[in-house]
């Protein structure tokens, strides 16, 4: 039984309402560009070329997916938007599995290591304090130990803000306030994480990219002082992205997996966003797995993510 199930949320429902905004408008679209039509023609196919990519899917995702549905259609003969829908879904899907980046682990999941220390970057607005408050809640519901480390110290109020999401997730905090030194920060949240004994420490990093060295400088000296107290720390490295900002969430993938070493995705906000297609390009396009997608506010809002389950509510089954 996943935590979802313990907790009495129901998780399809909530992932379809959360991506409604962009199947009302891929369904839309779609019906229209069949309205009259008894078969998937060349001018369909340039159609959903455009729905694709007015979605945010990205275009080399999209050129990828037009093929494999050309040689469907010319193959199986689909007809109508119902079996368009079906060919769509089994094509995503198809082309997501090829990407050999392993499902995420649930919430109540063991880890291999304890303390289980996670780094979280990400520009300012993308949502990256609001997921880890939502971390936090959602370990500490699946019966996992959770200490937090407030080392986004440049932003005005990030520590402040972590600070209330530990109060509501019920989750002890590690901070020295703003100005503090990230790495003093981090090194004293692992240090408390490994004396408590607890089972994951989740820590706020500065995202800064305009200076790319000095983002790699300070997170170099973060990982140093990590595993001085616990090996190989930090275990993973999650970018949270906002989902809302289409490509440019894409670009701000790109430019972090160059400078660091990224072992995860988190997209925000796809409940805001009428163009959910950027999960799909960057789970495509990247080497770096999509761990967790933001639907809401609510605390129960952020779920691991599945392509499957993603793709079938994207498009509707």
């Amino acid at each position: 039984m996943g935590i979802f199930d313990k907790l009495g949320f129901k998780k399809k429902e909530t992932l379809e309402q959360g991506v409604e905004p962009s199947r009302t408008g891929i369904l839309s679209k779609l019906g229209k560009a069949l309205a009259g039509k008894d078969r998937v023609d060349d001018e369909t196919l340039d159609e959903l070329e455009e729905i694709l990519i007015t979605s945010d899917v990205g275009v080399k995702t999209t050129l990828e997916i037009i093929g494999r549905i050309e040689k469907r259609v010319a193959r199986d003969k689909y007809v109508g938007q119902a079996e368009l829908q079906a060919l769509l879904r089994d094509e995503i899907i198809g082309l997501l599995q090829e990407n050999p980046t392993e499902k995420p682990a649930e919430f109540d999941a063991e880890f291999p290591t304890k303390p289980h220390i996670v780094l979280v970057v990400g520009v300012n607005g993308v949502g990256k304090t609001t997921t880890i408050g939502k971390l936090s809640y959602l370990y500490k519901a699946a019966g996992k130990e959770v200490l937090l480390g407030a080392a986004d110290t440049f932003r005005a109020a990030a520590v402040d803000q972590l600070k209330i999401w530990s109060e509501r997730s019920g989750v002890p905090i590690i901070e020295q306030g703003q100005d503090a030194d990230p790495a003093a920060v981090a090194f004293d949240t692992v240090s408390a994480a490994k004396a408590r004994g607890v089972d994951v420490a989740l820590i706020d990093t500065a995202g800064r990219l305009h200076n790319k060295k000095a983002l790699m400088d300070e997170l170099s000296k973060i990982k140093r002082v990590m595993d001085k107290v616990v090996d190989d720390a930090p275990h993973e490295v999650i970018l949270v992205l906002d989902a809302s900002t289409g490509q440019n969430a894409m670009q701000q993938a790109k430019a972090f997996t160059e400078t660091v070493d990224i072992t995860g995705l988190a997209l925000t906000k796809l409940d805001g966003t009428a163009k959910g297609g950027i999960v799909i390009g960057i789970s495509h396009e990247l080497n770096v797995p999509v761990k967790y997608i933001g639907l809401g506010e609510k605390m129960e809002d952020l779920q691991v993510f599945d392509k499957t389950e993603f793709v079938n509510a994207l498009f509707g089954e």
